[in-house]
Formats: C-alpha cells, sequence, structure tokens
C-alpha cells in the first residue's frame, strides 16, 4: 500500500480511491476519516515489555501470539455472552473466529458466590495473594477435569507480567485494586462500584481516562435508580449478571485490558463530527459506531498498530464490534417498538370520527424493517427484486463464484516480515477482495469480458473458514448468450490445461480449481457429507459438453491418460476440475467457478436471497401461509370487523396473537454467525448485496385503504391534519396520468423506466438519467380485492382514479374481480360457457361439439361437468334432425335423455379420434354402453376409406412412377404382402416425389381394406398424408423422451389394437425426430405385438422418410457432435434399416417446362442441393461463409423490415381485403430466430389495417407444483413474462385479415395440427374465428378458443400453465418451423446468420420456383451483404 488518505494518514491502494473512473495522481480515500470529518486519537505504544511479546520473534512472544485470546480472556473483566463456534471442521484452510448467536459482555458482583472461584473482574479483588496461580488455571476450571491438563499451557511469565503492567497503567485495574483494599480495609460496610458512562472530555481528542474518571466506588447499598443511566453498577455479592450497555466507553477496554493497556475509550455517543467541507450537507452531527470502529481499522504511521497485529485476538475483536454496532441498531428497534404504529387511512378517519384521541391502541406495530440489513424482510425484498429483475431481461445465463486468495501477492507483501498470515489480517483481506470484485465486476459488465451484459446481481458470503466469496448472476444481451454447448466451450472449460502452453494458466488450476481430493481419499474434507462428496466430485468422463435431461450442462471432462494434478499424494485427472473461465483465472489468479447457468439453478440460487442470511444459518422467514394469515389478522383485526373479502373466523383471535408474538428480532441473533471477515466487510460498510439495475418498489392501495406510520403517542388530531397525508405513490400516479400523454399509455410498472418518484413531494417527474425497474408490492390471493387489484395494475394503462382500473371497453364493474374475468385474466368456465353459448347462433352443433372436445382434451374445463350442464342443448341441437334423417321419420321426437344421451355418444367418438376418452374425466356424465360403443373407433376409421376409389387411385398414379420408384414401390409392397416385416429409409431431396410414393403406398394397402398409419414427425408435414398425424399424437410418444421410456399405449386399448393391426407405418420427416422417439416406439411395439424372432418394431413394416440435410434434432444448448449422435442414424435401429434413395427431381420430368426452364430449374436444384451438402466454398469442416447468387438477393434495403415484407406480400394496407385464402398458403418470411420474426410480424400487424384486440392470458402455477404454489415472487406479473418455445405470449395482439399458426395440435381431424397456418376473419371475446390456408381445409373456417396450455420446456424449475389462444402472428415463421411446407413465395430474412445444421438448406429449399425466392441479408448496421453462413454437420452423412 503507497497511498495515504490526507487527512487521517491512513494506507491505502490505489484501487480504494473514490471515483475509480478517473486514474487521478492525487486519489481521494473516505472509508478511514470520511475526508477528515471523523478525528479520534491515536492509540500509543503499548510498554515495551508487552510490544515485544506482540511483535518478537523469540520463543516467548511466539508462545504468547500462539495463546493470545486465552491470556486476553484471563485478563478481561466481562465475560461474552455470544457462543464461540467450535464446530468448523479441521482442515488445511484457514481459521477464523466465529461467533454464534446473540452477542454481549456481562459483569456481576465483585465477589464471588459462597463456594464458587472468582472469575473474571474477581480476580482482581479476591484472594490476591494467589492471583497468579488463580489466573494460571482458571481456564482449567472452566471445563472437565480431563480438559485440566490440556488447557494448562499458559506461562507464569507472561501472566506475572502483565499483572504488573496493567497495575502500573490501566485506570480500571486500579479502581478494582482500591475495591480489594477497601474490603480488606472495612469488610462490615457496604458499598457498590459505578463504572461511569459519561465523559466530560472531547472524545475527538481524549480518550485515556484516569482511574477516578472510570469508575467511583460509593458506600451505601444499591437501589434501582442508580441504573436507570448507561453507569454500570456492582453490588459487592448480588448473584445476578448484568448486561453492559453496548454504547458504554468501558464496553471495549474492559474486555481486551491486554490490547487496550491504558483504558482507552471505545465508542460514546456525542462524539462530534470535525468541521469539513466535505461534511457540510450531512445532517448527522455525530460520528456514529460503525465511523468510529472503522477508524481504528487502518494502518497510520503516527499510531500505535498493535491491534492489528494482535492476530486471533484481533478478529474477536473485529467480530466483538461488530456485533456491537449491530446489537446497538437491533436495540433501538426493540425499544422503540411500542412508538411505531401504521394503520389505513380510513381507519384512522373513522377512528377520528368516534372521538378517539391518543393512538396508542390504533394500527398494528413494526417489527424489523425491510431496510435492516440480514433481516428476514430485507432477504424477501432482495429476493422480490431480482424477480422483477428476471421478468424484464429473463432469466440469468452465467453463474460465477469468485473466492477471495489469500495469497494475492498484494497482500503477501504487506505481511512480509510481520509474521503474519493473511487471515490475521482480516481487515486486508476484505480490502483487498473489494478492490478485486470491483475490478472484476467492472471487467463482466462494462469491459464486456464474456461478452455484454443487460444485467448483473451478486450476493457476498463468507466461507465456513472465512474467506469472503460473491456469488454472482449475469444476464446476457442477446446477441452475446450461449444457445449451444459449443458456445459454452468457448468460456467455460473443465479440462487440465497444457502445462507447456499455458503455464500459467496450469498454475492457477493447479492452486485454485482442483477439488479434494475427497471421497476414501481424504473423508475428513470439508465436502464430504454422510460419506459422500457434497458437490458429486469426481464428476464422469465426458467426451463432449452437453446438457443433461434436468437442464445442467455436463462439461467435456475427457479421459486424457498422464494429464492429471498430484494433490496431497492423489493424482487428479479431469474428473475433478471445478469449472472455470481461462481469461479470468488468469486475470485474478483465484478460484473462479463459471457455471453455465440454467433456469432450474438461476431460480434456486435467487431463494439464497430469501433462505440465505448470516453464515451457514437459514434467515427465519415466515412461509406465504404464516404471512397471509398474519396479513389478514391485521385486517381483521381493525374496530373488531373483518376487511372486504375476507370473512370473520372463530379463531382469527387466536391467530393474531399467534402471529403478534413472532419476536424477528431474537429470532435474527439466534440464526446468525458472524465471522473475522464478514465483520470487516460490514464495518467498513461495503455491500453484501448489489444488483446493476435499480427495482423500484411500486406501493399500491385499495380506495381509501392508504398506510400512514405514526407513533403511539402522537395525537389524532395531529395525524390526520399531517401534510400530505392523503397523498400515497400510486394516488400520485393517478395525478401524473391526469397530467402526462406519455404516462397514460403505460402501466404502473412500466412508469419507473421514464418517471423518477419524489418522495418528499409525493409525485412523479420525468426522469432525466439512469433506468430502474417497477415492482408492485405483493398482496396474498386470500385477501381477494387487493390480489385483484394488483392483477388490473398490471395490465390497466394510464388510470386516472380508482374506478378506471376497474373500467374495461366502456363498462365499469362492480369489483376488482369481476374486471379480472371481464378482461380474461382469470381461469373461470364461464368463458367456455358463454363462447359455446354465443357461438351457437352462427355455427352448428357439429362444430361446437368438436369444440367441447378441443376443450376437454386441452384440460382447460375447470368443471366440465359444469359447462356439459349449461350447454348441452346447444351442443344437441342438431341430432335430433340428423335421427329423423337416419330414420326416415320427420315427426319422430327425441326425448332430452335420448339427446343428451346421443350428444354424449357423439362427443365420445370425437375424443377417441383425437386420442382420448372419458376416462380421464372422473366428473363429465357418461353415455351408456352400447354395442355401437365397444367398437374400435380408431380402427373403424381408418378401415372406413373406400376401397373401390382408392384402387382407382392406385391404378391411375402407379404408371406415373419413375423407375426409382417403382423400385421402392415394390419393395415395400412386397415386403407388407409377404408379412416378411422390415424397417426402410426413403432418402431424397425436396422436389424427388416422396410424398406422391406415400399416396401410391397407402392407396396400394387401403384398396385391400388393410390399414396403414401415415405419420409425419411436424404437424404441418402431416397435413400432406391422407389421414395424416403426428407422430406424437398417434403413437402417445412422450414430449421429452429419454433412453427408457416407452410410448403411451395401453396394452389391449384402442390405440394399441390400431397399431397392431396395421400393416403399414409411414412415418415422414422422420430425421428431424431425436432418436428416442423411434426408440420408444420399437418398445412400445415389441411389447404390443410381441418380439419372438427379435425384430425391430415387433415386426411391422416402417418406413422412414425425410432428408439428413435437412434440420436435425432441435436440443437446448446442444452442441454438433451431440445433435448428431441424436439423429436416427445413429440408433442401434439403424444397423436394421435398408437405405433407399430417390434422386430425381420429379419438376424436371414436367412436360410444361421449356428446355432453358429444365436447364434453369437443374442449375438451381443442384445449389441447393450443394448447399445442403456443404459444398460451396470448400474445402471447409461444415461452416462456412458463402455467396448467394445475385438474383436472390435484395440489395436495395434502407429499411430491411419493410424491403423484405413488401417483396413477399406487397402493400401490407391491401391484406385485409385479400380473402383468397391462397394468397397467404403460398407466402411467408422466414428467420433464423423467433427475436426476428417478432419485430416482423409486429412490423406487418402496424401496417395491416383492420379489427384489432389484444388477447391477455390468465397465467397461474400448475396445482400439482405443491412447492411453487405459494411462492409470492412468482408472482402473476412474473409468470406472464415468461417466454419460451411453444407457449404463446401472455399479450397476444391479433387483427382482422392476419395470418396466424396453430402452436398446439388441437383437432388433427379436422386439420388443425401445430403448425396449421389460417387467417383471422372474425375477433370475439375469448376465440377467434379463422379460415385454414395450409392443407387439404384450405378455405374452411373454424374457431378457436382459449386454451389451458403447459409449456413443454421442462428447464423451467416451477410448473405453470397459461390460458390464452394457441396462436402466434405468422407473416413471418422461423426456418424451423417452416420444414415441411411448399410455398411459392419465400423470403429469407438474415439479420444474423443461421446457427444450425439444414437452416440455410430448409429455407431455400422451401420455395416451388426459382422466381419466388428472395433473400435479404444484413449487417449489425442494416446494410444489405451478399455472403452468409451456412452450415452443415457433414458427418451426419456417413453411414447413410
Amino acid at each position: 500500500m503507497t497511498y495515504r488518505c490526507t487527512h487521517c494518514d491512513a494506507k491505502f491502494w490505489y484501487g480504494e480511491r473514490i471515483n475509480k473512473k478517473k486514474r487521478s495522481r492525487n486519489p481521494v480515500f473516505t472509508l478511514c476519516c470520511m475526508q477528515g470529518q471523523v478525528t479520534l486519537p491515536l492509540l500509543k505504544d503499548p510498554p515495551p515489555e508487552i510490544k515485544n511479546l506482540i511483535y518478537g520473534d523469540d520463543e516467548l512472544s511466539r508462545h504468547y501470539q500462539k495463546h493470545i485470546r486465552p491470556y486476553s480472556m484471563l485478563f478481561s473483566f466481562t465475560s461474552m455472552g455470544g457462543r464461540v463456534d467450535h464446530s468448523v471442521k479441521k482442515g488445511r484452510g484457514p481459521q477464523m473466529f466465529q461467533l454464534h448467536g446473540e452477542n454481549y459482555h456481562l459483569m456481576g458482583s465483585m465477589i464471588p458466590q459462597p463456594g464458587d472461584y472468582a472469575k473474571f473482574y474477581q480476580m482482581y479483588i479476591v484472594d490476591m495473594e494467589n492471583e497468579i496461580e488463580n489466573r494460571l488455571t482458571f481456564l482449567s476450571k472452566a471445563k472437565n477435569a480431563q480438559e485440566s491438563t490440556k488447557k494448562n499451557r499458559l506461562r507464569k511469565e507472561i501472566i506475572e507480567l502483565f499483572v504488573k503492567v496493567l497495575d502500573e497503567h490501566n485506570p480500571y485495574v486500579k479502581t478494582f485494586r482500591s475495591a480489594r483494599e477497601r474490603f480488606n480495609t472495612d469488610p462490615e460496610h457496604s458499598f457498590h462500584m459505578r463504572i461511569i458512562s459519561d465523559r466530560v472530555t472531547d472524545g475527538r481528542t481524549y480518550n485515556t481516562p484516569t482511574a477516578s474518571e472510570v469508575a467511583a466506588i460509593i458506600p451505601g447499598d444499591f437501589n434501582f435508580d442508580m441504573g436507570k443511566n448507561r453507569d454500570i453498577i456492582l453490588q459487592k455479592q448480588s448473584g445476578k449478571l448484568r448486561r453492559i450497555s453496548e454504547i458504554h466507553p468501558s464496553y471495549i477496554p474492559l474486555q481486551y485490558p491486554t490490547c487496550f493497556v491504558y483504558g482507552e475509550d471505545g465508542f460514546r455517543l456525542g462524539i462530534k463530527k470535525a468541521d469539513s467541507v466535505y461534511g457540510k450537507k450531512n445532517k448527522k452531527e455525530n460520528i456514529s459506531v460503525r465511523q468510529f470502529f472503522a477508524f481504528r481499522l487502518f494502518e497510520r504511521t503516527k499510531e500505535s498498530n498493535h491491534l492489528l497485529h494482535s492476530r486471533r485476538l484481533f478478529q474477536q475483536y473485529l467480530v466483538d464490534t461488530y456485533t456491537m454496532i449491530e446489537t446497538n441498531r437491533l436495540t433501538y428497534l426493540r425499544m422503540n417498538q411500542t412508538s411505531l404504529r401504521s394503520d389505513s387511512y380510513d381507519s384512522i378517519k373513522q377512528a377520528e370520527d368516534a372521538g378517539v384521541i391518543e393512538m396508542e391502541e390504533q394500527g398494528n406495530k413494526f417489527y424489523l424493517h425491510a431496510s435492516f440489513t440480514g433481516g428476514p424482510r430485507y432477504m424477501r425484498e432482495l429476493y422480490f427484486d431480482a424477480m422483477a429483475i428476471c421478468r424484464h431481461y429473463g432469466f440469468p445465463d452465467l453463474f460465477i463464484t469468485f473466492t477471495c486468495n489469500p495469497k494475492w501477492p498484494e497482500l503477501t507483501r504487506e505481511l512480509d516480515g510481520t509474521n503474519l498470515k493473511p487471515t490475521d489480517r482480516a481487515e486486508l483481506i476484505c480490502r483487498l477482495y473489494h478492490i478485486k470484485l470491483a475490478s472484476l465486476m467492472e471487467d463482466l459488465t462494462d469491459n464486456g469480458l464474456l461478452g455484454q451484459t443487460v444485467a448483473s446481481m451478486y450476493t457476498i458470503e463468507f466461507q465456513k473458514r472465512g474467506l469472503p466469496h460473491a456469488h454472482i448472476l449475469l444476464f446476457m444481451h442477446q446477441k452475446c448468450k450461449f444457445p449451444t454447448t459449443d458456445d459454452i466451450d468457448k468460456i467455460i472449460s473443465a479440462e487440465i490445461p497444457d502445462k507447456v502452453e499455458e503455464p500459467e494458466l496450469y498454475e492457477v488450476v493447479k492452486d485454485m480449481m482442483i477439488h479434494g481430493p475427497c471421497g476414501n481419499v481424504n473423508i475428513n474434507s470439508p465436502c464430504m457429507e454422510n460419506g459422500k462428496c457434497s458437490k458429486l466430485f469426481p464428476k464422469a468422463h465426458a467426451e463432449r459438453t452437453k446438457i443433461s435431461k434436468d437442464g445442467f450442462p455436463i462439461y467435456r471432462r475427457r479421459d486424457q491418460p498422464g494429464v492429471f494434478i498430484e494433490k496431497n499424494g492423489f493424482k487428479c485427472d479431469n474428473r475433478y476440475v471445478i469449472p472455470y473461465n481461462r481469461a479470468l483465472s488468469i486475470r485474478y489468479k483465484a478460484h473462479i467457478n463459471v457455471e453455465w447457468c440454467n433456469q432450474s439453478a438461476a431460480i434456486k440460487y435467487l431463494f439464497k436471497y430469501i433462505n440465505k442470511g448470516s453464515d451457514r444459518v437459514a434467515v427465519v422467514v415466515e412461509s406465504a401461509e404464516q404471512a397471509t394469515l398474519g396479513e389478514e389478522a391485521r385486517q381483521k383485526k381493525k374496530n373488531g370487523r373483518p376487511t372486504n373479502g375476507a370473512k370473520q373466523t372463530e379463531d382469527s383471535s387466536e391467530s393474531t396473537e399467534k402471529v403478534e408474538q413472532v419476536n424477528e428480532i431474537k429470532d435474527y441473533f439466534d440464526c446468525r454467525f458472524v465471522g473475522a471477515t464478514e465483520a470487516v466487510w460490514r464495518t467498513l460498510g461495503f455491500k453484501i448485496h448489489h444488483r446493476s439495475v435499480s427495482v423500484v418498489k411500486l406501493t399500491f392501495h385499495l380506495e381509501g385503504k392508504q398506510l400512514v406510520i405514526f407513533k403511539g403517542k402522537d395525537k389524532l388530531e395531529r395525524v390526520v391534519t399531517r401534510k400530505l397525508i392523503e397523498k400515497t405513490m400510486m394516488l400520485a400516479w393517478f395525478q401524473l396520468n391526469l397530467e402526462n400523454e406519455f404516462a397514460r399509455t403505460l402501466t404502473y410498472v412500466q412508469i419507473p423506466n421514464f418517471f423518477v418518484y419524489i418522495a418528499s413531494q409525493k409525485r412523479w417527474k420525468e426522469r432525466e438519467t439512469g433506468f430502474a425497474i417497477g415492482r408492485i408490492n405483493y398482496a396474498p390471493r386470500k385477501i381477494e380485492d387487493a390480489y385483484y387489484c394488483r392483477v388490473l395494475l398490471n395490465v390497466v394503462r394510464g388510470p386516472t382514479c380508482f374506478d378506471d382500473i376497474k373500467t374495461y371497453n366502456g363498462v365499469l364493474y362492480p369489483s376488482n374481480k369481476d374486471a379480472c374475468y371481464a378482461r380474461g385474466l382469470l381461469e373461470d368456465d364461464q368463458e367456455y360457457i358463454d363462447d359455446i353459448l354465443r357461438r351457437s347462433f352462427t355455427t352448428s352443433a357439429a362444430q361446437l361439439r368438436q369444440l367441447f372436445v378441443t376443450m376437454l382434451n386441452s384440460d382447460s374445463l375447470t368443471s366440465p361437468e359444469l359447462v356439459w350442464k349449461n350447454t348441452w342443448e346447444a351442443l344437441s341441437d342438431d341430432l335430433q334432425m340428423i335421427r329423423r334423417r337416419e330414420l326416415n321419420r320427420p315427426e319422430y321426437i327425441l326425448s332430452d335423455e335420448d339427446r343428451r344421451e346421443l350428444c354424449l355418444q357423439e362427443i365420445e367418438n370425437i375424443l377417441k379420434r383425437n386420442g382420448g376418452d372419458f376416462s380421464r374425466f372422473k366428473t363429465m356424465p357418461k353415455p351408456r354402453r352400447t354395442v355401437a360403443r365397444e367398437e374400435n373407433v380408431l380402427i373403424v376409421d381408418e378401415k372406413s376409406y373406400n376401397q373401390k376409389e382408392q384402387k382407382e387411385n392406385h391404378d391411375r398414379d402407379l404408371p406415373k412412377l419413375t423407375d426409382e420408384q417403382k423400385k421402392v414401390y415394390d419393395e415395400i409392397v412386397g415386403a407388407v404382402l409377404e408379412r416378411t416385416g422390415g424397417v426402410f429409409f426413403l432418402f431424397g431431396f425436396g422436389g424427388t416425389g416422396k410424398t406422391f410414393l406415400w399416396k401410391i403406398l397407402s392407396s396400394a394397402i387401403r384398396c385391400r381394406g388393410e390399414i396403414v398409419l401415415n405419420v409425419a414427425s411436424s404437424g404441418i408435414a402431416s397435413l400432406l398424408l391422407q389421414g395424416g398425424r403426428t407422430a406424437h399424437s398417434r403413437f402417445g410418444i412422450p414430449i421429452n423422451p429419454h433412453e427408457t421410456s416407452t410410448c403411451n399405449m395401453e396394452k389391449g386399448g384402442d390405440l394399441a389394437n390400431l397399431v397392431k393391426e396395421a400393416s403399414l407405418i409411414i412415418w415422414d420427416e422422420a430425421p428431424m425426430m431425436h432418436k428416442h422417439c423411434f426408440e420408444s416406439l420399437d418398445r412400445s411395439l415389441s411389447d404390443i405385438v410381441g418380439n419372438e424372432d427379435g425384430k425391430p418394431f415387433g415386426g411391422k413394416v416402417i418406413v422412414f422418410g425425410g432428408d439428413f440435410r435437412q434440420v436435425l434434432p432441435v436440443i437446448p444448448g446442444a452442441g454438433r457432435a451431440e445433435v448428431v449422435c441424436s439423429a436416427l442414424n445413429s440408433s442401434y435401429l439403424w444397423k436394421h434399416c435398408k437405405v433407399l434413395k430417390l434422386t430425381k427431381n420429379m419438376r424436371l420430368l414436367s412436360d410444361n417446362l421449356t428446355a432453358e426452364e429444365a436447364t434453369d430449374l437443374k442449375h438451381f436444384s443442384k445449389w441447393i442441393l450443394d448447399v445442403g451438402d456443404g459444398k460451396i466454398e470448400e474445402p471447409n469442416d461444415g461452416e462456412a461463409e458463402i455467396d448467394i447468387p445475385e438474383e436472390f438477393l435484395i440489395t436495395d434495403a434502407e429499411e430491411p423490415i419493410e424491403a423484405i415484407s413488401r417483396e413477399i406480400y406487397g402493400d401490407a394496407s391491401d391484406l385485409q381485403d385479400n380473402t383468397d385464402p391462397l394468397f397467404f398458403q403460398g407466402r411467408a418470411i422466414l428467420c433464423p430466430t423467433n427475436e426476428d420474426v417478432n419485430m416482423i410480424n409486429e412490423y406487418m400487424l402496424d401496417k395491416l389495417n383492420g379489427e384489432e384486440r389484444t388477447y391477455l392470458s390468465s397465467d397461474t402455477i400448475d396445482p400439482c407444483d405443491t412447492a411453487a404454489i405459494n411462492d409470492e415472487a412468482l408472482s402473476t406479473e412474473f409468470l406472464n413474462s415468461i417466454r419460451v418455445a411453444g407457449l404463446p405470449n401472455h399479450a397476444l395482439r391479433l387483427k382482422v385479415g392476419c395470418p396466424v399458426m396453430l402452436l398446439r395440435n388441437i383437432d388433427p381431424i379436422g386439420g388443425l395440427m401445430n403448425g396449421t397456418r389460417l387467417q383471422i376473419t372474425q375477433l370475439a371475446d375469448f376465440m377467434v374465428e379463422a379460415k385454414v390456408i395450409t392443407g387439404d381445409k384450405v378455405g374452411v373456417k373454424v374457431i378457436i378458443p382459449r386454451l389451458l396450455i403447459t409449456p413443454s420446456d421442462t428447464l423451467l424449475p416451477f410448473k405453470m400453465r397459461r390460458r390464452q389462444l394457441p396462436l402466434a402472428v405468422a407473416f413471418a415463421i422461423t426456418i424451423n418451423k417452416s420444414q415441411g411446407q411448399s410455398l411459392s413465395q419465400v423470403g429469407i430474412f438474415l439479420p444474423r446468420p443461421v446457427f444450425s445444421h439444414g437452416q440455410l438448406y430448409v429455407a431455400i429449399s422451401r420455395v416451388t420456383s426459382k422466381k419466388g425466392l428472395k433473400i435479404l441479408i444484413v449487417d449489425s448496421e442494416g446494410k444489405p451483404q451478399r455472403r452468409t453462413t451456412n452450415v452443415v454437420f457433414k458427418e451426419v452423412f456417413k453411414n447413410l
């Protein structure tokens, strides 16, 4: 440390200066004395003999230094009330002094009770002839006899030395010696001793009192009036211990007489700050306890530094003084509980009307305030703030643990020549770590060492052995995230570096990043719990990085023989390496664990804010249920009546009493562990929690229920006439909306983004700098009106009064709950009842039955029997007419009971066709058993094809087959007819006639009355097949299959019997599915059909089709190797699969092409195949920059989105009038990511003229997730912010005329599959009418209701569900979603390159003609480019 404070001469490192952004030659420091405001007397050197013991290197000095705490204890006047923690496991790491629970100092009577021995200050008075022996054996008396010998290690000569020095110099010792003389000379008279708290001298210049100043011996008996001030009163023989006030000047010198030999005063009240230009704006005139003790933690040339060199005793002093600081704060809160109260404004007004004058019994008491660092409310608020940041920016991307390195050269240089260990100077450890942490955060955020960040947060914790460490969460910018395992490998390594090539990194990894060893090698390792490593080391070897099914990264740890680091005689290989980042490890030479952060890990870490307080102990935080109970009880207590929305219960008084008995201050003390480094950190005022983005807590209240804070002694008149009492943050927001037009476009949560709240003036003003996120205060669901008000505040824009919040579409609703229902923010079956009845006037009953089944299958109905009861008449309206027609009896009348029965039968048949049945719905009435009902509807449907018609189609199309196709046809049909079974893969690019061949094969089998099951990997592809279904829905394949999963087909069930009877299974677009899907079907078919001869798929003939050039299975976060290994041709089934190939482009065989057109098409087709095969710009490893032919490029684009949109759709203003479904059917803009898709869709919606509505979803935690359902932080607005693949957005903006895409399979028979595109024709309250524009149902109008949708993303650490229209706007779609579609006009928008195998190939091969393809490539500045990236995983083609 080469820099000094110009005011107090304290030594500093340059990195501790204020204003670190500037590199000043004359840095300014404030930690020590606040730029001269804190002026205290400097400590004097102790007597030479004591100084030698502290600094000396002789044998006696080393003995004293090792046992410095026991020697201090021998001469201490007071005993410590806190419990010293001895539970820390022994090991090689540094040991730190730790204290558990509430700390305090005690003194009792001046002489011990009869039969007891003298302790602490009593040894200065009693049995002075044997004082040395008494002190020598004092510690052994405190323990059992077996430990006596072990404890009695102290040296007699050192004790004699201290007795001599203290008798000569310490004023307290002199006073107690005077008491001894008084006992000896006048034993008959009673007297007591008063240790005086008041000082008449200036604490800024004088701190060494005389014996007469510190204590007085007073004749007479003690009475309780004497102890009302802070003086310490010691009776001759009271038998009771008395607690000393933490702000008594003698608090510290009585505990540490060996350090403060001259009895220097500790902190006392009333020490004034020095006159300083820097302190003029400071309203506090006196030095605080924290500022006093912070001053003592710095080295100065002119001050004795013996305290800083007192080793373990200094650690104890640090903990003791910090607990003194904190206890003083808590004592203030405890002593003022009776005065601080709160109540609602209208309750106070009612009290005024009732003639109440005093406020003592009005309102509720406060407990530990949320601003108290480490308290339960503080932790809770931090957790909510962290979740608010997640709501705004999404989940964090990196989780970094940064631990202090006690061997940093800056630290070792300071300790050279002192014989001190780094842990002896905890204040230096903390100060240096604070510098390093600030530098690290600057590198991570401002300098973007790991990429651009948008937000960050960290919390400081202290290891069991005392070293500080930070848990850091980084939220990366969208363009700097790590979507694949290849991206993870670029920033995280879990392998031992090469010692020759990276020697510096090797040394850091060797010293800092090797775990253990633990386990059987070292069972006493701190990580060992119940005989196992709690960190799960050693990890397994892994040839490549991958993401586990739980979403956690499994880092690459290759088995490299001969690569190891020897630690404690054990060879640690890559399995013991803690994941690290190369750049950070080299730069900071410390333990920096870098982890890719999955969503589950992120949320679990955020829970630490509420579950982790002081080191190693969970802070006591009441559960959500308790919080709700307490809140209700407090509400009910007002004037003995319940509040709105809450009923009075018989046990409410008991509940209230139970809640009010919670002593949060005691709970906080009981669960606290404090170590020396934490004490320094807090004493110096360093933050233990940090976040880069401010979060503004937005308060709200019901009308007249604003909270008013007052003191119990206040008069009511003074409270109600207080200025601005009626004003609140929420009411100021109303006023802002009246005055500011822009504010009226924002919700309450968005206001802090653009405005700042001025609390003193109770108003909002426009923000000039910075940014903040809003967070609305929590309201429990049981306080119904407040809860629903909070829900509305997240969506209502610009209200100017409470009625505006409850108003929707011009209607003022009587309650907040009614307003929520009207907006669709609640899960209520009434919306479905209303929808069905409303649509019954314009829609056929058959369509309504299909709609009802859609609601059933999606589990959207809470009480399906209630919906049935209210809508059965509309659902069965056409059945009497149908029955009359069947019986040819126009006069036939169906009874209500028969109508219901027939309607239930129809619904059951629809359910079965869509893969369901009534057994799932226990409360629904069921049709009576009939012969027809016993039939397998699935088999009946598949056998209902007209055989004659199928034969005609087959005979017509068979001659059209090419030689290649005919060969494939013969082999597959032969396998079916001969019943030999077989697995085939038909490999062919787009245009080779695969779909045509599927139709002929299907006709060939169906014309014989046999069953063909046509399935595809995507909903769009399945629509091209007759009777097509997605493979998942047809076979019940799990959403997330794994190595041992099976299909959801019950043996003997309808679906199992259908598959068993099928003669042929055709599976199109197979390469885009994970190999586990095929393996799941193989296991299920082998079980259902029987597999005696060991044939795959139970001996069935199954034909896969597709093109491995297209997109392979999508695995979140997976790298190249993992994606390739997940493909079908990496499965154990592939060896049984016979590959058949189609190579001829059917379009080239068309008679309508001229020679020039045919040549042109041939070249175009070859270019597409070259892109798919990765042959352009060879040689390459599969990723290359390629030139796009000029004829396809859009090169003139000042506004890129406008240019690509106009090229494909023309003028957007004309789209609404375009009723031709073929127009939208053949057009789409394709983009690599959802972010790009959303930009184009928003632009097109803005340009489209037409009726518009925004549909808001109702989001809730799934009731089956009992762990998360009561989590206060998983609020409605947080769930609203969740955006994951396959889940419609919370706010879905639609216009009449816009194209949309279905996100769920809702009616496979009706062609409504995941990926089906439609055009909106009508917007209703909770449903839309749309026209199908893809598949064989083009032009058919359908009704799409809101459905209950559960995300398929298993990485979410909670289960949620969203009631929303299963739609997404589809002017633009992702490249992956386009797979399987054929389009006449394709626009490819590439503001960023493709990132996975086959994406560019899929995009350009969607177009049916060369002239329909347009490509716009832009750089980061929006300028058109001619080159882009093509990604091809060539290894996937090896075994084809």
